[in-house]
């Protein structure tokens, strides 16, 4: 027989009342101690504040490497820097491949993304064979591409089956190209790794809003310009930065290529205070060279990352 609604409001009405749940008051948040960072701090400190503060006295000094006996000479490897025709040379050489390296790596990886980011059954195979060679191991990179740019190298002999003789090249043994065709080496290497980080920023961007742009008869060029690249204001943040501090402390890749030559055509930063250190043991001008290579950078990135977060701000 089923009980009326009534009835059974009155028999739950004369069930006692559960007692009522103590209420379990949120413990107040409180900072962890300061001392608990202090490993972490002083290891930090061992490890890069001291020799760094260490190498910077030698900069001023003419250690020699070896000899614990050294005299202190003021600024006087500075202003040998500045007299020194290879080291103007390395600082030029560094600049022109951070700027090349920047402007043609993130152009081309740009486009790449572009590419992948449209609906090409291929593009997850095209993601991965494109990131692959930013995997390799950059020494191993430039090993593989020396014997390819060698004078009977993979390249010339393509070259020549296909009646190009006349682009056939010393390609690292010319004055001309060889810092070209290291500046080509890097870019094939990292476009993928800037591709990656472009088409993360492309697929944040809402559908909707490129839907929108359509309706209002925006085409592919218009709505890449007036829509998506403001939005990749942080993609190009990150990748610029990388790019920059990379192409200005670039060693390996070029010490494997050229070793700095032919000549001094290829040398950088990076190689010229590895020659003057262990093959010259002018220690303690290589150590001013690295100071000025680390002021190079803090000044470059400093300034970029300045300009770029101000472009950020203006566009979101």
């Amino acid at each position: 027989m089923t009980t009326a609604p009534h009835e059974q409001l009155s028999d739950h009405a004369r069930l006692p009342d559960a007692e009522p749940v103590p209420r379990v008051r949120g413990r107040a948040r409180t900072d962890p101690p300061w001392w608990f960072a202090l490993p972490a701090v002083l290891l930090f400190a061992f490890v890069v504040l001291v020799p760094s503060v260490r190498g910077v006295y030698y900069a001023f000094t003419d250690w020699d490497g070896l000899d614990p006996h050294f005299s202190f000479v003021g600024l006087d490897n500075f202003s040998e820097l500045f007299r020194d025709p290879d080291a103007t040379q390395a600082i030029r050489h560094t600049l022109l491949i951070a700027v090349s390296i920047t402007v043609v790596q993130n152009a081309l990886g740009l486009l790449l993304a572009l590419g992948v980011n449209s609906a090409v059954k291929s593009r997850n195979l095209l993601r991965v064979l494109l990131f692959a060679p930013a995997v390799i191991t950059p020494i191993v990179t430039a090993y593989l591409w020396r014997n390819l740019l060698g004078p009977d190298g993979a390249v010339n002999s393509l070259l020549g089956a296909v009646g190009l003789d006349g682009l056939r090249q010393d390609w690292l043994g010319s004055p001309t190209v060889a810092l070209w065709s290291v500046v080509g080496v890097i870019v094939w290497q990292f476009a993928g790794y800037s591709m990656v980080i472009f088409l993360a920023g492309l697929q944040s961007v809402p559908k909707e809003v490129h839907e929108a742009a359509s309706i209002d008869g925006a085409g592919p060029v218009r709505r890449f310009w007036s829509v998506t690249r403001p939005l990749l204001a942080p993609a190009l943040t990150i990748n610029l930065m990388l790019s920059i501090i990379g192409g200005i402390k670039l060693f390996d890749q070029v010490y494997a290529l050229t070793g700095g030559g032919p000549g001094h055509a290829t040398d950088t930063l990076s190689t010229l205070i590895y020659k003057d250190a262990f093959t010259l043991g002018e220690f303690g001008y290589s150590i001013a060279l690295a100071v000025v290579l680390t002021i190079i950078v803090a000044v470059v990135s400093t300034g970029q990352y300045a300009v770029l977060s101000r472009n950020e701000r203006a566009t979101s």
